[in-house]
């Protein structure tokens, strides 16, 4: 059975582009770095968006965009709110990536709900950005030349931030995120979760 969902507005959003992580077929979980697309760094990232010591944030959402084929591209989302049975391994989260990629990439705009708090649609970042403009959500796209991070504590209202796995953007990545303001966490290349943490104890701390 397919049901629709009908998501709460989350105050921290992340949208993270998996440019080799599989959209379709069958994970292997024995190697996730591997044949599976760096599919670790995507687990690693939705652990870190939504997991506390001892509880899952309640303000939090990512979005998963799997772009390696077979087929059309695939998002994949988790809300802190909402999810259940959601564990913090690596291995659990793909477990559930991988329940998502057996079945048939809905259709863009459709949000199929697999079970609560997690749903996958048709789409790639392009789309994720039309619609947090229409939620009115502010986005920031994380690169090493934009401006301070430490802008985004001024910000009031629901928040987006764009960020890539372990590759750098792609034309087509940047031709979708133009016009959208860049911050900086540093010179360094940080991996996807680790830019999500700095995030958090940003906003945690104002």
């Amino acid at each position: 059975m397919t049901w629709i969902c009908r998501c709460e507005i989350m105050l921290r959003r992340f949208a993270i582009i998996g440019h080799r992580s599989p959209a379709s077929g069958k994970l292997n979980l024995n190697d996730l770095a591997g044949s599976s697309g760096r599919i670790d760094v995507l687990a690693r990232a939705v652990n870190t968006a939504l997991f506390l010591s001892h509880g899952i944030r309640d303000d939090s959402q990512i979005i998963l965009h799997l772009l390696g084929g077979p087929g059309p591209p695939r998002r994949i989302c988790f809300e802190g709110k909402t999810v259940r049975g959601l564990h913090p391994d690596e291995r659990a989260i793909a477990g559930q990536i991988g329940r998502a990629l057996k079945e048939p990439v809905p259709a863009i705009g459709h949000k199929s709900e697999l079970h609560s708090g997690f749903w996958h649609s048709g789409g790639s970042i392009k789309q994720t950005i039309a619609e947090w403009n229409n939620e009115g959500v502010s986005i920031f796209v994380l690169d090493a030349e934009g401006e301070p991070v430490s802008e985004i504590t001024k910000e009031k209202g629901p928040i987006g931030f764009v960020l890539s796995d372990d590759q750098p953007f792609s034309e087509t990545d940047l031709e979708s995120l133009e016009g959208y303001q860049p911050l900086s966490l540093g010179e360094q290349w940080l991996q996807g979760h680790a830019c999500i943490s700095i995030i958090h104890h940003l906003l945690d701390s104002h």
